[in-house]
């Protein structure tokens, strides 16, 4: 069964993470507002997760066919995350850690521990969120980030310590985030047949705790003794994710997805928009291939306009237009996406996620 509320929430992510691309990457702007998509993207892939394996207990699935499938959707999105990197973002930077290199290993994890209680999923979640500052420090964070993007040697070491601390989306602490969105989906989709209405007060409660945190974080920062605010409480920063930075957008997450699931799901107050419910669920049905496509979109053209002129791919990143410009592509890039979301669903084009279910399933 599909849910509008997460349809919704997964096209807010998309839109968010084309605005922050498109800005950062051709006009060298970033907006924290924008730095909400990706963690909204992973958290929702925990939640389709627990929709996934609750809908194969309820057929009666052995409990190992489960595990293996989920192991296989790990392995397929790690792999398709490096194949990501060495083809958009040139081989340089295949072991950058991308989404979903980072999405792949939670889905695996969770392919194991999907059976324990939620409490032990978020106290999981609770000690990698504490001890991401304390990994950052001592592999020595700021070192890896001397112009602003993530830099590393081609040692299995240097490899290792991106993917656990220093890299884009490292596990700690973003992991967390496919971790909590799972608890959450056990909270809101219990198992079968269990009775009563489940409450989404507890999501809404902790999301609010989570949110006042982040504001009382960023309050009390300059009121810390050093060497606190400058290596474990650094802001509101998305590149390292700080402690502010994560217990903001995963609060906001858990209130919007509990939230959204009461007023949409089942108030029911978005059935006089079926147009609407339509298209967002186009959109969040090829979600992956939207998240690949909108980065060949403007990539590409970047790099090889780039090495056309300058003889260097990368020449014109950050730099290659006002962001005026980058803002108008943004719905032309949305637009697009959705024109080839439609071509997928009605004419049978071919899909990241076709491929994903071939190999799989």
């Amino acid at each position: 069964m599909r849910y509008a509320s997460i349809d919704l929430l997964r096209v807010v992510a998309i839109a968010l993470m084309v605005l922050v691309h498109f800005l950062e990457n051709l006009a060298g702007v970033l907006w924290s507002a924008a730095g909400f998509g990706a963690p909204l993207f992973a958290f929702l892939a925990g939640v389709s997760l627990r929709l996934w394996v609750r809908s194969q207990e309820g057929k009666g699935t052995p409990a190992a066919d489960i595990t293996r499938v989920a192991v296989r959707r790990g392995l397929f999105l790690f792999a398709l995350g490096l194949a990501f990197n060495f083809f958009v973002w040139l081989p340089d930077d295949v072991y950058n850690w991308d989404v979903l290199t980072m999405i792949g290993t939670g889905l695996i994890l969770l392919a194991f521990a999907r059976d324990m209680p939620a409490g032990f999923l978020v106290f999981v979640s609770a000690l990698i969120f504490t001890l991401a500052p304390f990994l950052r420090v001592v592999a020595d964070y700021d070192a890896h980030w001397l112009e602003s993007y993530y830099q590393h040697d081609r040692s299995f070491a240097e490899i290792a310590i991106g993917y656990f601390a220093t890299g884009y989306f490292p596990l700690f602490p973003w992991v967390l985030f496919p971790l909590c969105g799972y608890a959450a989906g056990k909270v809101v989709f219990p198992d079968p047949g269990e009775p009563g209405t489940p409450s989404v007060r507890p999501l809404l409660t902790w999301g609010g705790v989570l949110v006042a945190a982040s504001v009382s974080l960023r309050v009390a920062r300059p009121f810390l003794p050093d060497p606190l605010p400058t290596t474990l409480v650094k802001g509101w920063t998305m590149f390292p994710a700080s402690p502010e930075y994560v217990t903001g957008v995963l609060g906001l997450a858990l209130v919007l997805f509990g939230g959204l699931h009461v007023w949409v799901d089942r108030r029911r107050n978005l059935d006089g928009a079926p147009r609407l419910l339509t298209a967002a669920r186009m959109m969040s049905q090829h979600s992956l291939s939207i998240y690949l496509l909108h980065h060949v979109l403007h990539l590409w053209p970047l790099w090889v306009y780039g090495y056309i002129v300058n003889e260097d791919a990368t020449d014109l990143w950050r730099k290659a237009m006002p962001v005026e410009a980058a803002l108008a592509l943004v719905p032309v890039c949305l637009g697009v996406c959705y024109l080839v979301a439609w071509l997928m669903a009605r004419r049978g084009w071919p899909s990241a996620e076709g491929v994903a279910r071939w190999v799989c399933d």
